[in-house]
């Protein structure tokens, strides 16, 4: 693992996190194939040797449970959604250099002899465990065959993940209250000898890792609770058919018979095979899967925030153990949600990968949607109207806008690029945008990669509207030549540095312009380069999305809400009062006798999006005087600085305050206290004004949701 600035002289590896072949793709899912490939383009735009390898998780409980309820041999069921989603990807312009799957000989050679190299250095051992048993259906309970309660936190649970709490990972003989999902009743819990991977010896050495690990923060921050928390050994067997045999040792040992090796041993092995599988297609001499893998290669993991335990503590110490590399680098990305609302497959609360091409929209208005509208790591809320607010706004309205009026007046005027050299100003400003872009790629900033595209279209644009060039070619041609070779030059930079997000709109830029080959192939500095002498008249490449298209795709999803609502409704029914508390009663109940109760009244969403919250930094703190508790406060928001009274006067070091980070209630009615103005509130908790504050890299004025 190294922490030199990409490009270098080393190949490169971006996955990401395997889908299980058990459904279809909605845009949830492609936040992360579609951010993964971003990275991955940005990467080469730098001159960066890199490939990009995913594959479909064959095994595993999802895909087994699903297969058998509809009949059907696992193995066939998740091959065939495997081929839907290699017809799937490529919709997107998610261009992966190899996808393979885990059902392969490639994975499960690689993955039996991973296990053998662990076992072969003692990190692998045989001990006896509860495991989830259903006496009527007479068999044992891997995984997602239990629910139950999550010991840590007390919400519903997974048998292998407490997916509506804490997100931990659960072994085995973990889950509270187990119940079988094959006939719905009570299960019980029965002694089973199961192998483990001995996670816990590689606690200073996670520790270590996590030091020197780059992508987003919270890949790196939740790992450190776990550590704290003390690492628990990993069960890596499972008490099923479908999935990679147990490799057997040679003794007499049932585990080697009759069970199969946990979905996450296998699974981000497969990152590794289908990266071998490359070179095997392309060889050695173009691309090393060893020389990344085993030598000094750069390996970036593109994952969902709910699989981060998985590659940050379990996937890194079986490479340790096994004598791979680690990655570089791990960016998890948030979760999306539909109008404020989780998705949710199960009720068909999503936008379905296949709807969205269906309603004709092209792949990278999505595509510019996901990877700009937040950081990687936070969430991104999904509304029709939010769509086409940044489609028209920055991709009709900026980008789109600067190609088509920029290369059109140059066509009719000069046939093409006019013959001079591009100005100094414009020069240095595509420059910068150069730099941005480099300094986002490093900074694992996929909005920040396109902003810096977006910003320059900006600049393109005022810097035309400032010269007006069409008041200019009769008085002064040759001043005229210089505006539109500028703006032809900006047009190229911008595609150029937007084609790791829209490479097939950056494509049509690029052949407009006249240029010969692909866009995908040009470097940061091709930006610079001088645009062919002639190119024919150009078209619009990106097209308004209309109010009427918007109510119509708007009330679509807001009868698929309401009958997901409906749905939810009536699962409701019957339930005791009770049903949800499970485990969170009796001594893991907190005491709560000098804590204001609940309000009895709740609010809706919508009135709850009206609160503009944003995330503000306070830049000066001071006393106002003649008021005992009363401060005043400069607080940036990003989009301005605005000063604020709150009452913490007596209750902090108002010394300390400035460059801490804080939660504004922006769109508060202003008030003017001690001849005072306050433009806004800060929130803070208790009688000792504790200010809320953020966990992770949230930006300036970045609204909370």
């Amino acid at each position: 693992m190294s922490n030199d600035d990409f490009p270098t002289d080393r190949p490169a590896v971006v996955t990401c996190g395997l889908p299980y072949a058990n459904g279809d793709l909605h845009i949830g899912h492609l936040r992360g194939y579609i951010g993964a490939d971003a990275f991955n383009r940005s990467l080469k735009t730098l001159g960066q040797e890199t490939a990009y390898v995913c594959g479909s998780d064959m095994h595993g409980t999802p895909v087994a449970v699903n297969a058998e309820q509809e009949g059907v041999d696992p193995a066939d069921f998740a091959l065939e959604w495997h081929e839907q989603y290699e017809e799937t990807f490529p919709q997107f312009n998610v261009d992966f250099d190899n996808y393979g799957h885990t059902h392969d000989e490639t994975n499960t050679e690689l993955t039996q002899e991973i296990v053998r190299t662990l076992d072969d250095a003692g990190y692998i051992y045989e001990k006896e465990i509860q495991v989830a048993y259903d006496p009527d259906a007479d068999q044992y309970l891997p995984d997602r065959y239990v629910v139950g309660t999550c010991p840590y936190c007390g919400e519903k649970a997974r048998g292998d993940e407490c997916d509506e709490g804490c997100q931990r990972h659960l072994e085995p003989g973990e889950v509270e209250d187990p119940e079988s999902t094959i006939t719905g009743n009570p299960a019980e819990y029965r002694k089973r000898a199961h192998k483990f991977f001995e996670v816990s010896e590689f606690t200073d050495y996670l520790t270590e890792f996590l030091d020197g690990l780059e992508g987003t923060s919270n890949a790196r921050n939740q790992p450190r609770q776990w550590i704290e928390d003390g690492l628990q050994d990993w069960c890596i067997t499972r008490d099923m058919d479908w999935g990679i045999d147990y490799p057997g040792d040679g003794d007499d040992t049932e585990t080697d018979d009759d069970l199969v090796l946990y979905v996450w041993v296998d699974a981000p092995i497969e990152y590794i095979a289908s990266t071998r599988q490359y070179t095997e297609r392309v060889g050695a001499d173009e691309y090393d899967w060893e020389r990344v893998w085993k030598d000094d290669g750069d390996i970036v993991h593109v994952i969902g925030r709910d699989i981060i335990q998985h590659h940050a503590i379990f996937w890194p110490a079986m490479l340790e153990g096994s004598g791979y590399n680690a990655p570089r680098g791990i960016a998890a990305t948030g979760f999306i949600t539909i109008n404020g609302k989780g998705l949710s497959t199960s009720r068909n609360r999503a936008i379905w990968a296949k709807e969205y091409l269906e309603e004709g929209f092209h792949p990278d208005l999505l595509r510019y949607y996901l990877t700009t509208t937040g950081g990687l790591q936070q969430d991104v809320d999904f509304s029709w109207e939010a769509f086409q607010e940044k489609v028209n706004g920055e991709l009709v309205g900026t980008v789109g806008n600067f190609w088509y009026r920029s290369l059109l007046f140059a066509y009719r005027n000069y046939e093409g690029t006019p013959e001079t050299d591009v100005s100094e100003e414009v020069r240095e400003r595509i420059e910068g945008a150069i730099g941005e872009t480099r300094d986002a790629v490093n900074d694992y900033d996929l909005r920040g990669v396109g902003h810096a595209a977006t910003r320059l279209a900006q600049f393109g644009n005022e810097y035309i509207q400032r010269n007006e060039p069409w008041k200019l070619t009769d008085e002064e041609p040759e001043r005229a030549a210089q505006v539109i070779r500028d703006c032809v030059q900006l047009a190229k930079a911008v595609g150029v540095l937007l084609e790791p997000i829209t490479p097939d709109k950056s494509q049509l830029l690029w052949e407009q312009i006249g240029e010969d080959g692909e866009i995908a192939d040009a470097h940061l500095e091709d930006a610079l380069e001088a645009p062919p002498r002639t190119f024919d008249e150009p078209g619009e490449l990106f097209e308004k999305i209309e109010d009427d298209r918007v109510e119509e795709l708007t009330r679509k999803l807001e009868e698929r809400v309401e009958a997901a609502s409906s749905d939810e409704e009536e699962s409701d029914e019957g339930e005791t009062e009770n049903d949800d508390t499970d485990g969170a009663e009796g001594d893991d109940m907190a005491d709560t006798g000098d804590l204001e109760p609940l309000l009895e009244d709740r609010i809706g969403f919508e009135d709850f999006q009206e609160l503009d919250i944003r995330v503000g930094r306070i830049e000066s703190a001071e006393g106002i005087e003649g008021a005992d508790d009363l401060a005043k406060l400069e607080v940036d928001i990003g989009f301005e600085t605005r000063q604020v009274v709150a009452g913490i006067k007596q209750l902090h070091d108002l010394d300390e305050l400035p460059g801490t980070n804080c939660v504004l209630l922006a769109n508060m009615e202003p008030a003017e206290l001690f001849g005072v103005e306050s433009n806004g509130m800060i929130l803070a908790a208790g009688e000792e004004a504790d200010l809320l504050t953020t966990h992770g890299d949230a930006e300036i004025g970045e609204k909370i949701k």
